[in-house]
This record gives structure tokens, C-alpha cells and sequence, in this order.
């Protein structure tokens, strides 16, 4: 069951800047829900011996207002360049049945609405980070660089409680068109990181 994978993530929700559940994830969103998408680039990585280096995985939740309640409503995209296997085993991961961050998360999913090959590009830029999943999904966030800080750098939240790592830049959605397993939303605050890490 081992498993490790390395890559860069970002993501946008339908939250106000700045999201509730990235001080505490026992707050409450914004408005009565949240929504989320959660895309993750994989450069390096295998799970039980599969090589999944380049592969490209999307998930969209629809949560309570407190996601800590629980219910969340989950879709999960699978880039179309997955081989059987590398889908299979990318599945059992972000489903949450092979342990790591999404198998802690997996007790607060209700329901899993959907899975899906779909084409997934992830671009970034400097501080612009776009995501497109076919006709469903395209969003792009811009790191959030505070008013008078001349080195350019972003602002960064250390201590976080988040799936992908504690220690996350603030970014702003600059457009997002959110259509997925009958989850629409405007994202209006994101979340980047350069790496990611997980194994179990």
C-alpha cells in the first residue's frame, strides 16, 4: 500500500478573499456552502510500484458551511493520458482508500457524484495559476503580493490545517467558469503552493 507523489497544486472557491476554513477548518464559509476545486499537477511519484509522473488530477466538492459538518458532495477528474492502471490507482488515492491526507478527509465525504477521464491542463506563469478541465472547469487564480512589499513575494499562511501541506500562498481569482457534476460556482479566492508532497 505504499505510496508517494510530488507536484505543484492550486485551487479556487466560492468563498470572499479570504476563505474561513484556511484561518480554522471549523469556520464557516462565506455564504452558506462551500465549493471547491482542488487541482494537482503530479511531476514525480508511483503508487504500489506505477509510475505516475505527469498525471493530472482535478477534485470539485460542495461542502456545508462548516466543512467540518461533513455530506461533502465530491467529483473527481482523472487526466485522459492516464493509463488503466495509473487511473485505477490515482482513484484509490484521491478517493481516499490508500490513506495519506485524502484518507483522513474521507469520513466528512457524503457522497462521490462522480469520476471521470476529462483533458487537464495546468499552466503557470509567475504568480498566475490557470486550470482547465474540458468544457467544465476553467479558472485562473494570481497570488496575492501585499501593497508595499518591493520583493514582489506573496503573502503565505503557515500553520494551516489543509490536505496538501500547512504552508500555502494566498491568491485571487482572476476568472473561473465552474460547471462539474452539477456543482456550478464563481470562485472568487485561491490557494497555490509550488510543491506538494504526499506518501502513506
Amino acid at each position: 500500500m505504499a505510496w508517494n507523489l510530488t507536484g505543484s497544486y492550486v485551487e479556487t472557491c466560492s468563498c470572499e478573499l479570504m476563505c474561513p476554513c484556511n484561518l480554522s477548518f471549523d469556520h464557516g464559509a462565506t455564504y452558506d456552502f462551500c465549493r471547491v476545486t482542488l487541482a494537482f499537477d503530479i511531476r514525480q511519484g508511483e503508487i504500489e510500484g506505477t509510475d505516475i509522473a505527469g498525471r493530472k488530477v482535478v477534485l470539485i466538492a460542495d461542502t456545508p458551511k462548516v466543512m467540518t459538518e461533513g455530506n461533502w458532495r465530491l467529483g473527481v477528474y482523472i487526466d485522459d493520458a492516464a493509463s488503466d492502471e495509473q487511473f485505477d490507482k490515482l482513484v484509490q488515492v484521491f478517493g481516499g482508500r490508500l490513506g495519506g491526507p485524502m484518507g483522513a478527509l474521507a469520513p466528512l465525504v457524503g457522497e462521490v457524484v462522480g469520476v471521470e477521464r476529462a483533458s487537464i491542463e495546468v499552466d503557470e506563469d509567475g504568480l498566475r495559476h490557470s486550470v482547465r478541465v474540458g468544457d467544465m472547469i476553467d479558472f485562473e487564480i494570481e497570488d496575492v503580493v501585499p501593497f508595499g512589499v518591493e520583493t514582489g513575494e506573496p503573502v503565505r499562511f503557515n500553520g494551516m490545517f489543509h490536505p496538501v501541506g500547512s504552508d500555502l500562498t494566498m491568491a485571487e481569482a482572476k476568472h473561473t467558469r465552474i460547471n462539474a457534476f452539477g456543482i456550478s460556482y464563481e470562485g472568487k479566492t485561491g490557494l497555490s503552493k509550488s510543491e506538494f508532497s504526499w506518501a502513506a
